[in-house]
């Protein structure tokens, strides 16, 4: 790092650059403890999350929803449920919903908070001194919150065909026929299922071999068949190579398997992965180291190479989810205004994950692919979701609840959901693996009957039978018949 000497007096405790999650959440918890704190953005407030990430992409999720159950009326013993809706109608609300969660995150709150809010766009001068449109304040901390953006591969001709991001996705008002979705991970598949369930007839493209391919194979084989099952063209090992127009028609091309395919298209959405935005605002002046990745690098402290200056959310990594952020904003928060007197580390081991797709996965700690690769010793308990009174009721029974335990232990290393409303059903899991309760202690908690959440406690008692104490099952049986006489 180059040496700065530091001013006399600050006018802020900490200056937050970027509004989304990890801004957000930074300067609410310096605030409320008492901080001056400044919080910049050139955008818009609430970040991708609220604009173009988790909020728009639910609500849309919602409505596909809703005209997919019209769709299954049969599995209910309906004969007929007749669903008309207008395309544009239904991307309107998603604007709504976003208005409507937007005061959460507006620059009114944070200032009625005590954060003063600067809508501007910021450049680093000094660790100590950041440029907010033409004013320059001085600062004891900078938390850096600046997130990622959709990138966008160079593929040739794609600029001249023109495209989506999950950025710019939420602009579009007509419905489009032929949609193709480029990506296979957590944003490419929620998409591609939700325009498909809205009458477009989506072609999913991914270079891996299995979509969703991060998560347990289980899971991306069980989401490779729904999609499949309601008609999504699911193209895995498909290396987009081209875009071209003709005849007034577009096409992309992709490799596979040594031949060419083509695959015509009206609307290209573009979802192969977010690149950290460490460009524009003076990270390179300062010199502040970046991964391989183009994130910033920091410590289990959340410090860059200054350790006056912090790091949170999809600038540093190493997950990219809004919890993710302001989990990392609070140590970024508390290690700047009291870190003289004591550091707090930061602990990925307990990251809970969501992907919204129908059936939903969800996840924590370790699945199969991580533990083999850790090389970590597990046993496996799988309870599947079909067995479940309440899914048959509700004719939802895709899906598993599956426990990685250490060997003949009940200790939880990992849980991985597939299934409706796998989400909800997760938290159990999360606060026995933190509070380091096992599965014998969920399987002696109450869970109401009839409801999804009774799968943990299922799989629980599948791991109980599994391990059951043979040697005193053994010596009961001989007291039984004792006792029979």
């Amino acid at each position: 790092s180059k040496e700065y000497t530091p001013p006399k007096k600050f006018d802020y405790n900490i200056i937050a650059i970027g509004g989304g999650a990890g801004g957000l959440v930074t300067s609410y918890i310096a605030a409320a403890l008492n901080a001056k704190v400044a919080l910049v953005e050139k955008n818009k407030m609430g970040g991708d999350c609220l604009n173009y990430g988790c909020v728009p992409s639910k609500a849309l999720i919602k409505s596909a929803k809703v005209v997919h159950y019209s769709k299954r009326a049969k599995e209910f013993g309906l004969n007929k449920i007749e669903v008309d809706f207008d395309f544009s109608e239904v991307m309107e609300r998603v604007s709504r919903v976003i208005k409507a969660i937007e005061p959460h995150d507006s620059v009114e709150r944070y200032t009625s908070l005590g954060v003063d809010c600067y809508q501007e766009e910021a450049q680093l001068i000094s660790p100590y001194e950041v440029k907010v449109g033409d004013k320059v304040f001085t600062t004891k901390n900078i938390v850096l919150a600046t997130g990622a953006a959709p990138f966008v591969p160079p593929i040739k001709g794609i600029e001249d065909v023109g495209y989506y991001t999950s950025d710019t996705i939420w602009e579009i008002r007509e419905r489009p026929e032929n949609l193709v979705v480029l990506g296979g991970g957590p944003i490419g598949s929620e998409l591609a299922q939700a325009f498909s369930r809205l009458g477009c007839n989506v072609t999913q493209v991914q270079r891996g071999s299995s979509i969703l391919n991060r998560e347990d194979p289980a899971a991306s084989e069980i989401i490779t068949e729904s999609f499949k099952a309601e008609g999504i063209k699911v193209l895995t090992s498909h290396d987009a190579k081209e875009c071209v127009s003709r005849d007034g028609k577009k096409f992309l091309l992709c490799e596979s398997q040594g031949e060419t395919v083509e695959i015509e298209f009206d609307a290209l959405l573009v979802a192969v992965g977010r690149a950290p935005r460490s460009k524009g605002y003076g990270l390179e002046d300062l010199e502040i180291k970046l991964t391989d990745r183009r994130t910033i690098e920091t410590n289990e402290f959340l410090e860059t190479n200054y350790p006056n200056i912090f790091a949170c959310g999809d600038i540093t990594g190493p997950y990219q989810f809004t919890h993710f952020a302001a989990y990392q904003a609070w140590f970024c928060a508390v290690n700047a205004l009291f870190g003289r007197f004591k550091k707090f580390k930061a602990d990925y081991s307990l990251i809970p994950r969501c992907t919204y797709t129908d059936p939903e996965i969800a996840a924590v700690g370790l699945n199969e692919q991580m533990a083999k690769e850790q090389g970590v010793d597990f046993d496996l308990t799988v309870y599947h979701l079909d067995d479940l009174d309440r899914a048959i009721t509700e004719d939802e029974t895709a899906g598993y609840v599956k426990v990685l335990t250490k060997p003949k232990k009940d200790k939880i290393l990992g849980v991985t959901i597939v299934g409706h409303g796998a989400g909800e059903l997760l938290p159990e899991f999360v606060i026995a693996m933190k509070y380091n309760l096992g599965l014998n202690k969920i399987l002696a908690t109450i869970h109401a009957y009839p409801t999804f959440a009774e799968a943990n406690k299922y799989a629980a008692g599948e791991w109980k039978r599994a391990n059951k104490p043979e040697f005193v099952l053994k010596m009961l049986k001989k007291y039984h018949s004792w006792v029979r006489g």
